[in-house]
């Protein structure tokens, strides 16, 4: 570590900060960087976010921001520990103000160690005062480099090597690079080190960031995706933004219908035909894909839905996060058939159940919900070669079609021979209605008796298949007999909780067909069961009663933000006593 030195400014009040002294804390270290919209703070959080992972650290970055293209109050929080978390801090070790509305807004999240740092133009009273416009005009460059500026007098400041930030930049700064580093190195060049962030103990070689919806789509194309549908909705519109972009490498199609009625029925259609298809939407799209989803139960056509949820009812809060659609996605659709929910908590989980849910909706001619959130699809997260290994999965063994084709074939396991046209054999025909074997509507009291029951063999054959993986995560203290149940990106947060208060975590990671002997296992020996959701009705506590678990204490989050550590760690001890 180096000792806090000077070296020449620009001006005297360059870094006239309150002397924080010391060097962060030794485990890990918080930064938010906040703005107005418009400024860049999704790239800039991104870039400190890389710069702690080329110091060894694991990454987990959440990005908060109005519906609003300009103006508003954005920021983002990075926060970098020796391993993988999901979850922010209370408190944050840097604060990078870009204007007075950030330092007005965040001051419960700063300590009395915490180095704060504004821009001299744009906010009054940061222990650091940086002078962006100064460095700016100096540079020649415009208004839209002022991130890069604060970044690198961060960078100074945390004691980042220059050799880091120089690669950072140039690897991840396409546009007018050679400004950028010229901004950087002036601003660099011209602040003092004030909190030195050691490298990580231990550090492992830096590892790539990738969002949810990024691992979601590199799940999906692994396992053979041939077309992508959407019509864009937070969380999961940079979803459709990424496959599109890489749509040729990917070997994909992406295509962006009028509305999501269209995208589902072009998805049932693709299908059909043979072409292994994935829609994008939110909880107001979902609605209008009710009809197509029941379509797809009925006609046994496979499809693949990711649902981004987030807080409702109608538009409710857009960009932000929630657990609120659980029970809608159970239950979508009127009728009865089987269907796949999965609910990742992490981008290594997005990958690998993307991947799966793809292969299962497949094989079990099912549609699939990928259950997911803004904090999972639009965070960033430290992802290694471990996260993008595909789980083992065995497929059904059913019989070869024969001719004359019976499309819904009543074969045992309900799983009936799947082919597509053309074919020079056989007319393949699929149905709304209640139909024969042949696929020809029929209301024959007989004939609708055997193919609610094919499809509910199916579901069954479903069940036992998902039972055979590993569908729920245990952490904590297995001995424990407290435990707190969650879902979805509640694993993280929880996890650590229950970590740090010695308690078990149990997370089921496939909702439907629901895991329930492996749940029941692991939830055996407790005599306390709390429940951590982003609703207000308890809806996995609702899932957990329907099989038979009582659930004896619930805490709720409603506002659309994901809970600090601390303040889960006061919620869960006030219960527990």
């Amino acid at each position: 570590m180096r000792d806090v030195h000077t070296k020449r400014t620009f001006s005297s009040d360059f870094f006239a900060w309150a002397l924080c002294g010391g060097v962060v804390g030794v485990d890990e270290v918080s930064v938010l960087i906040g703005g107005k919209a418009g400024d860049g703070i999704n790239s800039a959080g991104a870039l400190v976010a890389r710069l702690f992972s080329r110091l060894g650290y694991r990454i987990y970055l959440y990005f908060d921001y109005p519906s609003l293209i300009k103006g508003g109050h954005n920021f983002a929080v990075v926060r970098a520990t020796p391993r993988q978390v999901g979850a922010h801090r209370e408190r944050v070790d840097f604060l990078l103000a870009l204007d007075q509305e950030t330092l007005r807004r965040h001051v419960a999240e700063v300590k009395p160690t915490t180095v704060v740092m504004g821009r001299s133009d744009r906010s009054q009273g940061a222990k650091v005062s940086v002078p962006v416009k100064e460095v700016l005009d100096r540079i020649g460059a415009s208004d839209l480099m002022g991130n890069t500026c604060m970044v690198a007098a961060f960078a100074r400041a945390a004691g980042v090597p220059w050799e880091i930030l120089e690669e950072v930049i140039m690897a991840h700064i396409t546009k007018e690079t050679s400004l950028n580093i010229a901004v950087a190195r002036e601003a660099y060049t011209g602040a003092i080190e004030v909190s030195p962030v050691p490298r990580a103990p231990g550090a492992a070689p830096p590892l790539p960031l990738l969002t949810g919806n990024e691992a979601i789509g590199l799940g999906l194309a692994a396992s053979g995706l041939d077309l992508f549908i959407a019509y864009p909705m937070t969380p999961t519109s940079n979803l459709l933004h990424f496959l599109a972009e890489y749509a040729t490498p990917l070997g994909l199609t992406v295509v962006h219908p009028e509305n999501e009625i269209a995208v589902i029925l072009m998805a049932l259609g693709a299908a059909y035909a043979g072409k292994k298809a994935a829609v994008g939407t939110s909880g107001g799209g979902f609605c209008l894909m009710t009809e197509g989803f029941s379509l797809a139960g009925m006609a046994e056509i496979p499809v693949i839905v990711v649902m981004g949820q987030r807080a409702g009812p109608s538009t409710g809060l857009p960009t932000y996060s929630a657990q609120t659609e659980l029970l809608f996605v159970l239950n979508a659709g009127h009728g009865e058939f089987p269907r796949l929910v999965v609910a990742p908590a992490d981008v290594g989980e997005a990958y690998r159940w993307s991947a799966l849910a793809l292969q299962i909706a497949w094989d079990y001619q099912v549609p699939a919900v990928i259950l997911v959130d803004k904090t999972l699809c639009e965070g960033s997260f430290s992802c290694g070669p471990d996260d993008l290994i595909q789980l083992p999965y065995v497929k059904p063994v059913s019989a070869g079609p024969k001719f004359p084709y019976l499309r819904y074939q009543n074969i045992t396991d309900g799983v009936s021979p799947f082919i597509h046209p053309p074919n020079p054999l056989a007319v393949v025909k699929v149905n709304s209605y209640s139909h024969d074997e042949a696929g020809i509507t029929s209301e024959d009291s007989g004939t609708a008796t055997m193919m609610v029951e094919k499809r509910i063999r199916k579901g069954e054959s479903l069940a036992e298949v998902v039972g055979s993986l590993p569908t729920v995560e245990v952490s904590g203290d297995p001995a424990s007999r407290i435990g707190l149940i969650c879902f979805g990106t509640m694993g993280g947060v929880c996890r650590e909780v229950a970590e740090h208060l010695g308690i078990r975590c149990i997370r089921p990671v496939v909702l439907a067909p629901f895991p329930s002997a492996q749940v029941h296992a692991q939830i055996d020996g407790l005599t306390r069961v709390i429940a951590v959701e982003e609703n207000a009705t308890g809806q996995l506590a609702h899932l957990f009663a329907a099989h038979g678990i009582r659930v004896h204490h619930q805490i709720h989050r409603v506002d659309g933000r994901p809970f600090a550590l601390e303040a889960l760690i006061r919620e869960v001890s006030g219960v527990i006593g």
